[in-house]
Formats: structure tokens, C-alpha cells, sequence
């Protein structure tokens, strides 16, 4: 039976530095698509909350945490994938070892290990990127939605002055206000394009058997392509998520997200879950094929200068 191509796992500082450029090319890229989907989704309306006007407000924040938010998702994403790929390598030689010797029928794999894999290292990657996104999230849009003067810094302040009043943990919970529901939104939205996006490039890879180039077994073209196709089945799947986040981070009082669930719902139907979606599929996309593209390039530059 042929050998099916596989990929290489990048190095942590490969990954460390490709996830950093990345997500700050991504973000910078798509940030005024970013801020309509945002203003769509607002309780105020779009118009009210700024309209076309101001499409880069917020976008301070977006610089000072897209680098090391995507870095964390990466550094985690390929550690955890490479840990879990090893265990179950191990695993199929010693079946097949036991098998040879007649003390237990070699098994094969399931056709699922591998995308149950991609699912639980993007999973923990989402995670760990949302230690950095959340407060990033909540700063930028607030300012994107004309919030404390429309600015990064206004927004940042206004939390900080609030701890005269509730202390610290206050503000600690201020920042990280959405922290639910982003994670809520992120997991499923990762568990669905990473391991469409990995099965993809195996695709990609079993296509172009015979013909790769030293260690670069997908082109960052390719990537793209299979980025954007992932980010927007995944984009249009968890709209619902991505508005629910957005109100809980721009209430002006903590709200829960089943109040504010039940609110949306018992108020305007179904049809205020899916606001933004065009902006967001669109953004996502295209962010898809930026961010993934780029990492692939980026990873493939430093693999081969190493």
C-alpha cells in the first residue's frame, strides 16, 4: 500500500513567529470589515453606532493583541496536535506488533483519530488565544461601535477608572466580559475549519505526491485556497454565536448571555441571530485565506532557513 504523504510539525518558535505575523496581517488586513460586522450586530444599530464612519476606529487594540493571540493559538494548536499524533502512532505499532506475534489482531485506525485531533489541539488553542483576545475584544469593539470617543485608549480608560468603585476583580471581569461566549463561539468555530482545513491540505498533499519541494509539502497559495473555503463554512455556521458575544460585550450593564439569548429572541425572532453574517462570512473568508495563507508561508520561509 502506497505511503500517504504527512505533514511535518513546525517547531514552537516556528510556530511562535509564523502565528504572530499571521494574525497581525489578518487583522490589520480585514479590520474595517471587522468593524461594519460589529455595528450590525449592535443593540444601537448600525447608523447609530457609526455607520461607514470611523472603519478604523478600535484598531489599537487589534495591533497590540493580534500577534500574541494568534501565537498562543499556534504554539498550542501544533504542540498538542503533535502530542496526540505521536500517542496514537505508538499505539498503531504496538497493535501491529502484538498482532505479528498472534497475542492481539493489529487494529486499524479509525478513519476519525486524526480530525478528533485537529478538533482538541484547535480547541485548547482557542483557549489559550482567548486568555489575550477577550480583553482585546471587548477594547476594540467598544471603540468600534463609537463607544468612549471612538478610540482604543478611551475605551481601555473608562474600564481602568472603574476600579474606585469595584476593585480590581471588578475590572478584571470587565475586560474579560464575553469571556462565555467566546469561547462558546470560538471552539465550535475552530473545530469546524481546522480539521476541514487539515483535510485539505492531506488533499493537497496525496494530489501533489511525487512532486514536493524539499520540506514544503503545501504551498501557501494552496493554504490560502483551503483556508478560505474552511473559515467560510465555519463563518456562516456560527454567526449566531458571533452576535450573542457581540451584544454581552456591548451591553452597558453585565448581562447574561441567556438573558440576553432570550431578550433577542422573545423581542425580534430568529432573523437578529444571522445580522452581519454577509460582512462576516465575506471578512472571514478572506481572513481565512490571509491568516492561513500566511502562516504557511511564514512557516515554510523559517522551516527552510533552519
Amino acid at each position: 500500500m502506497a505511503t500517504q504523504p504527512s505533514s511535518k510539525t513546525p517547531p514552537f518558535t516556528t510556530a511562535l513567529l509564523a502565528g504572530g505575523i499571521a494574525g497581525t496581517t489578518v487583522d490589520l488586513s480585514l479590520f474595517p470589515l471587522d468593524t461594519l460586522k460589529t455595528r450590525l450586530q449592535s443593540h444601537a444599530g448600525f447608523f447609530a453606532s457609526g455607520g461607514f464612519r470611523g472603519v478604523y476606529r478600535g484598531v489599537g487594540s487589534a495591533v497590540v493583541g493580534s500577534a500574541p493571540g494568534a501565537a498562543f493559538f499556534f504554539c498550542t494548536y501544533e504542540g498538542v496536535k503533535d502530542v496526540l499524533s505521536r500517542a496514537r502512532r505508538r499505539q498503531s505499532d504496538d497493535d501491529d506488533a502484538l498482532g505479528r506475534l498472534g497475542l492481539r489482531r493489529g487494529g486499524r485506525a479509525s478513519t476519525w483519530a486524526e480530525p478528533l485531533e485537529h478538533m482538541a489541539a484547535a480547541s485548547l488553542g482557542e483557549v489559550a488565544a482567548c486568555a489575550v483576545r477577550v480583553p482585546t475584544e471587548v477594547v476594540k469593539q467598544r471603540a468600534q461601535a463609537g463607544h468612549h470617543g471612538g478610540s482604543s485608549a478611551g475605551a481601555l480608560r473608562a474600564i481602568i477608572q472603574q476600579y474606585g468603585t469595584i476593585g480590581f476583580g471588578g475590572v478584571w471581569r470587565e475586560l474579560y466580559r464575553g469571556w462565555g461566549i467566546t469561547v462558546m463561539r470560538e471552539v465550535p468555530f475552530t473545530v469546524i475549519q481546522f480539521p476541514l482545513w487539515e483535510a485539505l491540505k492531506d488533499w493537497g498533499r496525496r494530489r501533489n505526491q511525487g512532486v514536493m519541494v524539499g520540506s514544503v509539502d503545501v504551498g501557501a497559495g494552496e493554504s490560502a485556497i483551503y483556508g478560505c473555503i474552511s473559515g467560510a463554512v465555519a463563518a456562516g455556521i456560527t454567526t449566531p454565536l458571533d452576535v450573542l458575544k457581540t451584544r454581552v460585550m456591548l451591553s452597558k450593564e453585565r448581562e447574561s448571555v441567556l438573558t440576553v439569548l432570550r431578550d433577542l429572541f422573545n423581542n425580534h425572532g430568529v432573523r437578529p441571530f444571522f445580522a452581519g453574517i454577509g460582512p462576516r462570512v465575506a471578512w472571514i473568508s478572506a481572513g481565512g485565506a490571509i491568516f492561513l495563507g500566511s502562516y504557511q508561508w511564514a512557516a515554510n520561509a523559517l522551516q527552510r532557513s533552519l
